[in-house]
């Protein structure tokens, strides 16, 4: 999944976005509101984590200004200001959620996933299902039928694309935008390495494939009679 954190805070925009890659996350990072508000309208984020108070084009205005032009992209404000009318104004503005600074990691963290599975059409908890397999965003455990399988960070945010986007055809670039950010420099065959790589994890010991390679499109994930 890949985020953008937008926080004129040096070190705690350093830290934060250190901490979300830890967890598996790409992430892109600016430290004013006018180049965030460029990146959002350029790039297929699946959440914005975004400070109120910013140089050169404060939160607020950003996300009244991308919600204009239609960009449904969920949105974390972060505020320093605990004031009822401030967290008012923030979800009207078309903020998703708010956390007031200072926070912890972990409740960021919890928040982000939610947040995120809101994103997946009537998916009523944090799993994610096609034939026998299962991924627990919450446990972030896969299963095929009985058998566990273990992904490295890369390969489960990989799956976990190609399971939001089960049944349709995901170009390498469409990919690598969800899982790669901006400081990414390898070329779309790395896409095909971890293709192969998760392949060999999921499809193994003669189960039904489920990763399908379209010739000249790209990857899907699908059951095939």
């Amino acid at each position: 999944m890949r985020l953008l954190l937008i926080e004129d805070e040096q070190s705690l925009r350093e830290i934060t976005a250190r901490r979300l890659r830890d967890e598996g996350y790409s992430v892109d990072t600016c430290d004013n509101g006018e180049d965030g508000q460029t990146y959002i309208e350029l790039t297929n984020y699946d959440a914005v984590i975004l400070d109120i108070m910013l140089p050169r084009r404060d939160g607020l205005t950003v996300l009244r200004q991308i919600r204009a032009q239609k960009i449904t992209t969920p949105v974390l404000l972060l505020t320093a200001r605990d004031a009822i009318e401030d967290r008012v104004s923030g979800l009207d503005a078309g903020a998703d959620d708010y956390l007031v600074k200072p926070f912890s990691f972990a409740e960021l963290s919890a928040r982000i996933r939610v947040l995120l599975r809101r994103q997946t059409v009537d998916q009523a908890d944090s799993v994610l299902e096609i034939a026998d397999l299962r991924m627990d965003l919450a446990s972030r455990t896969v299963q095929r039928g009985d058998r566990d399988i273990q992904l490295t960070q890369r390969e489960f945010t990989l799956l976990e694309v190609l399971l939001r986007y089960q049944g349709i055809v995901l170009t390498r670039e469409k990919i690598a935008q969800h899982i790669y950010d901006y400081g990414f420099e390898g070329g779309s065959n790395v896409i095909d390495v971890y293709i192969r790589y998760l392949r060999r994890k999921v499809d193994q010991d003669g189960s039904t494939p489920l990763i399908h390679t379209v010739r000249g499109a790209g990857y899907v994930l699908r059951e095939e009679s």
